[in-house]
């Protein structure tokens, strides 16, 4: 089998050695393992479990799990181009990958770079030490329920899955929507309000990020899971039901989480990895498809026609542009960003997000009647590819939202009289 060429070529995009071989060792697993893998977690619905696994013994389960604690200590922008190339072979794989890679990369090189006082940086610490060990040394997934259905997720108000203060730990009691991962992650690092008592008013300020045990009791997942795309990430409702947990759960003490979004805006874009790799590989079959080169197909040449090549040309124009944006703003990302930088994250964000879609649309369109079949993959990257636009905290909208505002408002600037 012919091994693919890297979405981005260490040299050409100047990359470490570090982030060369990790994106190497992700494009072996994705193109070996992952893509003959990929239609059956599609067709039938279900968790990536064997990639997993092989995430597992390859190391990248603690890909961002500092290596004091025996991970690679990949930071941001590292992870993110990883991430790419699994996306490119198992759109799944990839986003519920960033669910339990974002547990670690919070805690850790984001968390790092934080301002905090001193007692929080002590329990943040401690608590990573006993997860980090799980993840390494037993291959346990932790998950990162996220959505509830209100405006939390977008940041614009308290969680509503509430932490109430008791001896030794919390209870907790919530729901948690679109919960990727649900019934197959061991740990499901969910975003609370912590409260000192039943009383005590939420506020966004007191987020805590805790380690909810799969098997404990008062945690129950609900609910069919049979949508259009990202099929394999398995989100269903995630239920807490007074769900008591020890201080060792906690990932995040209160606040961290608070000062982690405010300072580090680009913690949000983890999501567009699975899109940039969809992108390419939309991509590189209508290249592999017009050279009759595309596996179950007969090899017949269609790179000939005029139209065909001037639909290849528009593809790679949007993928270069698309690459280009993307690569940019994961590279300067780092916490407090000038209002430069976060307008080019939003704007980095809705293009991978929107052109992913665009390019497998005319993927379909240039390939012909072919491309509908599922015996071939590229009607799934479209399908998958037209979910990313809708994912909070940053979905299209609000990044057209945030980008007109920003950009013709200054942060004390007002139209009121």
């Amino acid at each position: 089998m012919k091994t693919d060429s890297p979405i981005f070529d260490p040299e050409q995009w100047q990359l470490t050695e570090q982030q060369a071989n990790l994106c190497a060792l992700a494009r072996e697993l994705g193109q070996s393992m992952f893509a003959a893998r990929a239609p059956e977690y599609d067709r039938e619905a279900t968790f990536p479990t064997e990639n997993f696994k092989d995430l597992h013994e390859s190391g990248l389960l603690g890909v961002c799990i500092p290596k004091e604690n025996g991970g690679h200590g990949a930071d941001l922008k590292t992870y993110m181009l990883m991430a790419s190339e699994i996306g490119r072979y198992c759109g799944a794989t990839a986003l519920t990958f960033n669910m339990h890679v974002s547990s670690c990369l919070w805690t850790g090189p984001l968390a790092d770079g934080l301002t905090l006082d001193d007692d929080l940086k002590s329990a943040l610490q401690a608590g990573r030490k006993i997860h980090y060990k799980r993840i390494i040394e037993d291959g346990k997934i932790y998950a990162q329920p996220f959505s509830e259905g209100g405006a939390a997720a977008a940041g614009k108000a308290a969680f509503g899955t509430q932490a109430v203060r008791t001896d030794g730990g919390w209870h907790v009691s919530g729901k948690k929507i679109f919960a990727s991962l649900s019934g197959h992650a061991d740990y499901y690092g969910a975003l609370c309000t912590e409260l000192a008592d039943k009383d005590d008013k939420p506020s966004r300020r007191n987020t805590m990020y805790v380690a909810i045990p799969a098997n404990a009791e008062g945690v129950s997942v609900e609910g069919h899971w049979d949508p259009l795309g990202m099929r394999g990430t398995v989100s269903r409702t995630l239920i807490f039901d007074n769900v008591f947990v020890t201080e060792e759960s906690l990932l995040m003490p209160r606040g961290v989480y608070f000062h982690a979004a405010s300072q580090w805006p680009h913690m949000f874009m983890t999501l567009t990895p699975a899109y940039m790799g969809i992108a390419q590989a939309a991509y590189d079959f209508t290249v592999s498809y017009l050279r009759g080169e595309m596996p179950g197909t007969p090899p017949v040449k269609r790179r000939m026609y005029p139209t065909k090549q001037i639909a290849v040309a528009q593809m790679r124009i949007m993928l270069e542009q698309t690459k280009s944006l993307w690569f940019q703003s994961i590279s300067e990302a780092k916490p407090n960003p000038d209002k430069e930088s976060l307008l080019r994250a939003w704007a980095a964000q809705y293009t991978v997000m929107e052109n992913a879609n665009e390019i497998s649309q005319l993927a379909i369109r240039t390939c012909g009647g072919q491309a509908m079949l599922r015996s071939l993959h590229l009607e799934r990257l479209y399908r998958d590819s037209r979910c990313g636009a809708l994912m909070l905290p940053w979905t299209a909208e609000l990044c057209t939202d945030m980008i007109g505002k920003a950009a013709l408002y200054e942060p004390d600037e007002s139209d009121d009289e």
